[in-house]
Protein backbone atom coordinates (compact mmCIF):
# COMPACT_ATOMS: atom_id res chain seq x y z
CA UNK A 1 0.00 0.00 0.00
CA UNK A 2 1.18 3.46 -1.00
CA UNK A 3 2.46 6.55 1.31
CA UNK A 4 -0.54 8.49 1.61
CA UNK A 5 1.60 11.39 1.32
CA UNK A 6 3.28 9.86 -1.67
CA UNK A 7 -0.43 9.38 -3.75
CA UNK A 8 -0.92 13.03 -3.08
CA UNK A 9 2.50 14.27 -4.43
CA UNK A 10 1.69 12.40 -7.53
CA UNK A 11 -2.09 13.39 -7.37
CA UNK A 12 -1.42 17.46 -7.36
CA UNK A 13 -2.16 19.22 -10.18
CA UNK A 14 -1.90 23.06 -10.97
CA UNK A 15 -5.75 24.14 -11.13
CA UNK A 16 -6.67 27.27 -13.25
CA UNK A 17 -10.47 27.07 -13.21
CA UNK A 18 -12.23 27.41 -9.82
CA UNK A 19 -15.94 27.96 -8.18
CA UNK A 20 -16.83 31.26 -6.35
CA UNK A 21 -17.28 29.73 -3.10
CA UNK A 22 -14.23 30.92 -0.52
CA UNK A 23 -12.64 28.33 1.15
CA UNK A 24 -13.43 28.54 4.99
CA UNK A 25 -10.48 30.37 6.99
CA UNK A 26 -9.63 27.00 8.90
CA UNK A 27 -9.21 25.88 5.51
CA UNK A 28 -6.77 28.51 4.34
CA UNK A 29 -5.21 28.42 7.70
CA UNK A 30 -4.21 24.65 7.26
CA UNK A 31 -2.60 25.75 3.83
CA UNK A 32 -0.56 28.34 5.19
CA UNK A 33 0.37 26.54 8.37
CA UNK A 34 2.36 23.98 5.97
CA UNK A 35 3.94 26.44 4.51
CA UNK A 36 4.90 28.16 7.74
CA UNK A 37 6.13 24.56 8.85
CA UNK A 38 8.55 24.23 5.64
CA UNK A 39 12.46 23.98 5.62
CA UNK A 40 14.18 26.74 5.35
CA UNK A 41 18.38 27.57 5.39
CA UNK A 42 19.63 27.25 8.91
CA UNK A 43 16.37 27.67 10.01
CA UNK A 44 15.98 31.22 9.99
CA UNK A 45 12.46 31.10 8.22
CA UNK A 46 13.25 34.29 6.53
CA UNK A 47 9.55 33.72 4.87
CA UNK A 48 6.14 35.47 5.41
CA UNK A 49 2.62 35.13 3.75
CA UNK A 50 -0.14 37.73 3.07
CA UNK A 51 -3.88 36.00 2.60
CA UNK A 52 -6.02 38.02 0.63
CA UNK A 53 -9.72 36.73 0.58
CA UNK A 54 -10.81 40.97 0.07
CA UNK A 55 -12.22 40.85 -2.99
CA UNK A 56 -11.29 44.46 -3.05
CA UNK A 57 -7.59 43.83 -3.13
CA UNK A 58 -7.35 40.41 -4.66
CA UNK A 59 -8.91 42.76 -7.59
CA UNK A 60 -6.02 45.61 -7.45
CA UNK A 61 -3.26 42.59 -7.22
CA UNK A 62 -5.03 40.49 -10.16
CA UNK A 63 -4.97 43.78 -12.48
CA UNK A 64 -0.92 44.67 -10.96
CA UNK A 65 0.16 41.23 -12.07
CA UNK A 66 -1.99 40.94 -15.45
CA UNK A 67 -0.45 44.42 -16.01
CA UNK A 68 2.93 42.16 -16.32
CA UNK A 69 1.39 39.81 -19.02
CA UNK A 70 0.18 42.83 -20.69
CA UNK A 71 -3.46 41.68 -20.84
CA UNK A 72 -6.81 42.47 -18.49
CA UNK A 73 -7.68 38.26 -17.58
CA UNK A 74 -7.33 37.41 -14.43
CA UNK A 75 -3.98 35.96 -14.03
CA UNK A 76 -5.62 34.13 -11.07
CA UNK A 77 -8.33 32.06 -13.05
CA UNK A 78 -11.15 33.13 -10.62
CA UNK A 79 -8.86 31.81 -7.43
CA UNK A 80 -11.29 33.43 -4.49
CA UNK A 81 -7.84 33.00 -2.07
CA UNK A 82 -4.50 34.15 -2.83
CA UNK A 83 -1.48 33.54 -0.47
CA UNK A 84 1.47 36.29 -1.37
CA UNK A 85 4.93 34.74 -0.15
CA UNK A 86 7.48 36.93 0.64
CA UNK A 87 11.17 36.23 1.64
CA UNK A 88 13.98 38.23 3.59
CA UNK A 89 16.79 38.85 0.79
CA UNK A 90 19.37 39.63 3.77
CA UNK A 91 19.06 35.55 4.32
CA UNK A 92 21.47 33.80 1.66
CA UNK A 93 18.56 31.32 1.25
CA UNK A 94 15.86 33.54 0.77
CA UNK A 95 14.56 32.47 -2.45
CA UNK A 96 14.91 28.51 -1.74
CA UNK A 97 13.32 28.98 1.15
CA UNK A 98 9.96 30.90 -0.47
CA UNK A 99 9.95 28.22 -2.95
CA UNK A 100 9.65 25.60 -0.31
CA UNK A 101 7.00 27.40 1.56
CA UNK A 102 5.02 27.55 -1.88
CA UNK A 103 5.40 23.73 -2.54
CA UNK A 104 4.00 23.09 1.10
CA UNK A 105 1.36 25.10 0.41
CA UNK A 106 0.25 23.59 -3.46
CA UNK A 107 0.62 20.25 -1.72
CA UNK A 108 -1.44 21.04 1.71
CA UNK A 109 -4.16 22.31 -0.59
CA UNK A 110 -4.72 19.39 -2.74
CA UNK A 111 -4.27 17.25 0.54
CA UNK A 112 -7.49 19.61 1.66
CA UNK A 113 -9.42 19.24 -1.19
CA UNK A 114 -8.84 22.27 -2.72
CA UNK A 115 -7.04 23.28 -6.22
CA UNK A 116 -4.72 25.53 -6.26
CA UNK A 117 -1.67 26.80 -8.64
CA UNK A 118 1.68 28.58 -8.34
CA UNK A 119 1.32 32.59 -9.95
CA UNK A 120 4.66 33.83 -10.76
CA UNK A 121 5.89 37.71 -10.99
CA UNK A 122 5.57 38.42 -7.01
CA UNK A 123 8.55 40.16 -7.94
CA UNK A 124 7.75 42.06 -10.36
CA UNK A 125 4.68 43.32 -8.78
CA UNK A 126 6.15 44.12 -5.17
CA UNK A 127 8.95 46.14 -6.92
CA UNK A 128 6.31 48.58 -8.81
CA UNK A 129 5.55 51.28 -7.69
CA UNK A 130 2.04 50.46 -6.69
CA UNK A 131 3.31 47.35 -4.85
CA UNK A 132 5.54 48.97 -2.46
CA UNK A 133 3.18 50.75 -1.49
CA UNK A 134 0.65 48.00 -0.72
CA UNK A 135 4.21 46.55 1.21
CA UNK A 136 4.06 49.48 3.12
CA UNK A 137 0.65 49.96 3.68
CA UNK A 138 0.84 45.77 5.21
CA UNK A 139 3.99 46.90 7.26
CA UNK A 140 6.52 44.46 4.81
CA UNK A 141 10.13 45.59 5.42
CA UNK A 142 11.72 47.16 1.60
CA UNK A 143 14.35 44.15 2.14
CA UNK A 144 11.49 41.35 1.29
CA UNK A 145 11.04 40.34 -2.14
CA UNK A 146 7.73 38.71 -3.55
CA UNK A 147 8.65 35.23 -4.41
CA UNK A 148 5.02 33.61 -5.40
CA UNK A 149 1.51 33.65 -5.16
CA UNK A 150 -0.69 30.88 -4.48
CA UNK A 151 -3.91 30.66 -5.47
CA UNK A 152 -6.43 28.43 -4.00
CA UNK A 153 -9.98 27.92 -4.13
CA UNK A 154 -12.17 24.85 -5.24
CA UNK A 155 -11.87 23.35 -8.34
CA UNK A 156 -14.32 23.64 -10.96
CA UNK A 157 -13.99 20.92 -12.58
CA UNK A 158 -14.54 17.42 -10.76
CA UNK A 159 -12.03 16.01 -12.52
CA UNK A 160 -7.96 16.88 -12.04
CA UNK A 161 -6.28 17.44 -15.33
CA UNK A 162 -4.59 14.48 -16.47
CA UNK A 163 -0.42 14.40 -15.24
CA UNK A 164 1.88 15.40 -18.01
CA UNK A 165 4.41 11.99 -18.61
CA UNK A 166 7.76 12.12 -16.86
CA UNK A 167 10.67 12.83 -18.78
CA UNK A 168 13.02 9.77 -18.40
CA UNK A 169 16.63 9.75 -17.62
CA UNK A 170 16.49 12.39 -14.91
CA UNK A 171 17.95 10.30 -12.03
CA UNK A 172 21.66 9.53 -12.19
CA UNK A 173 21.98 6.58 -9.13
CA UNK A 174 25.66 6.10 -8.20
Amino acid sequence: MENIVITNLRMRRSIRSYTKEMPSRELIAKVVEAGLYAPSGQGKQPTLMVVVTDEQTRAQLSRLNASFLGTTADPFYGAPAIIIVFADRSTPTYLYDGALVMGNMLNAAHAEGLGSCWIHRAKEMFESDEGKALMKKWNIADRYEGIGICIVGFPADEVLPHPHMRKGNRVIYI
